[in-house]
């Protein structure tokens, strides 16, 4: 998984660039037409490393970055100047902040990019939607529920655009899958199976001296103060992704971590972007880290286990997908299959073969057909252009936050819950509102 992640980020840099015309009418005051998209990097860690990459190559002036680490904004910012320094028709000015208001105080930015650890991205997504800027901000969207709520009504307040970075659902393997399930090829869906790691677990790490030019006030921002551990926030300029997503202070294990993609796609393959489930269970054994299960109002159920990505099964057969990974079986025949357990079935095909296969097979005139993005970032662009909501907006990625908040609520308490995904708040008196959302230290809050 991790070295997909990285060869998709490496692929955004290397992406095709699109005409991106900003049309009058965005609400940006400031903004002219036909100027390019001006943007700004909050959190500048590895994964916003590829995303800056990314969105160097569109049509866009990146005017400030901002990361509480002095060695990676000075990075990011050199970066940044040295990319436009090769262009002479570009001014290569670029800002560096270690406070992330600066640029949200900033009137000439008309979009911003986050990429920090989870605790930090419904604080500073709000503070960017009412300052009149549109957001990408990376998955999970929220910490926690009570903040998908709130940056869900936000956007619509503010009328902005935000993309979620759930970027599988701009991969076809993802969205073919899904059509596949949505169109009925394999029958009446009983029963989903994903796999992620671990729920979050309370942050317990020794203290470690201070890494210089680092503002460890800032970094812990809302969550409980501790002490400086470079597991949290590595030295230097590091190339992996941080085990800060781990610990529920500051993200919530992989059940938010990668649960925020593949449960993603439960719910798109579901049809449930609007909704959600009414039920979720803890595992039948206390303590154990696999077995909750989220069900649906129409009986089905998603249960978080081991395997490959996102399993779908139905009465006429199954839909396997993960990165660079699909399988369709119809009864007992394999239809079309590229797993990476099966090396000598994949010689002389490819994944992108195998889906094209199935699409052609099944699809062709199929009357449901789920909104294609080719690239993340391009489709951000062109829905910041057309005021349309883009494939992972708001909704969606507030919705599988939610999803995956309720399901690490079940193994943190081992209780039973009932859910309204209407009024986005338990139901049959069950469960505890605080569980909804946290305790913020000052002067943070949502």
């Amino acid at each position: 998984m991790k070295t997909t992640r990285r060869l998709f980020l490496k692929g955004l840099v290397a992406s095709t660039a699109v005409p991106f015309i900003l049309p009058s009418r965005i609400r940006a005051a400031d903004t002219k037409a036909n100027s390019r998209l001006t943007i700004a990097f909050i959190g500048m860690g590895t994964q916003s490393r590829g995303l800056l990459g990314g969105f160097l190559g569109h049509e866009t002036q990146v005017l400030a970055v901002c990361d509480v680490d002095q060695n990676r904004r000075e990075d990011a910012r050199k970066r940044v100047e040295e990319f436009y320094g090769s262009k002479p028709e570009r001014n290569g000015k670029c800002d560096a902040y270690s406070d992330f208001r600066e640029i949200i105080n900033r009137k000439d930015i008309d979009a911003v990019c986050i990429a920090t650890p989870d605790h930090w991205h419904a604080i500073i997504t709000l503070a960017a939607l009412r300052s009149g800027k549109d957001v990408y901000c990376e998955k999970p969207l929220t910490h926690n529920i009570h903040e998908s709520i709130e940056v869900i009504k936000a956007v619509d307040a503010n009328k902005r655009v935000l993309q979620t970075g759930s970027m599988q659902r701009s991969m076809k393997e993802f969205r073919i899958a899904c059509e596949l399930v949505q169109n009925g090829v394999i029958g009446k869906i009983q029963r989903v199976e994903c796999s992620f790691g671990d729920p979050g677990r309370p942050c317990d790490l020794s203290e470690e001296a201070a890494e210089p030019g680092l503002d460890w006030n800032r970094w812990i921002g809302p969550a409980p103060m501790r002490p400086y551990n470079s597991i949290l926030s590595p030295r230097g300029l590091h190339r992996h992704f941080p085990n800060w997503r781990n610990y529920k202070e500051f993200g919530g294990g992989m059940v938010c971590d990668w649960g925020a993609h593949h449960l993603d796609i439960a719910q798109w393959g579901l049809g449930m972007d609007a909704s959600g489930p009414v039920e979720v269970l803890p595992p039948e054994k206390a303590g154990a880290k696999r077995g909750a299960k989220l069900v649906y109002a129409n009986g089905v159920t998603v249960e978080h286990k081991g395997g490959i990505g996102v399993h779908f099964y139905g009465t006429e057969g199954e839909v396997l997908v993960d990165r660079g990974q699909f399988a369709l079986k119809l009864g007992n025949e394999m239809i079309a299959s590229f797993l990476n357990s099966n090396r000598e079935a994949n010689r002389g095909t490819s994944c992108a073969a195998q889906v094209q296969k199935a699409e052609k097979t099944y699809l062709e005139n199929a009357k449901g057909k789920l909104y294609v993005s080719g690239n993340h970032i391009t489709d951000f662009m062109n829905c910041v252009a057309s005021r349309k909501r883009p494939i992972t907006s708001e909704q969606v990625g507030g919705r599988s936050a939610i999803c995956c908040h309720l399901m690490n609520q079940v193994y943190y308490h081992g209780q039973r819950l009932k859910w309204d995904p209407e009024r986005l708040e338990f139901a049959g008196g069950t469960g505890d509102p605080q569980w909804l959302t946290r305790d913020y230290r000052n002067p943070w809050s949502v």
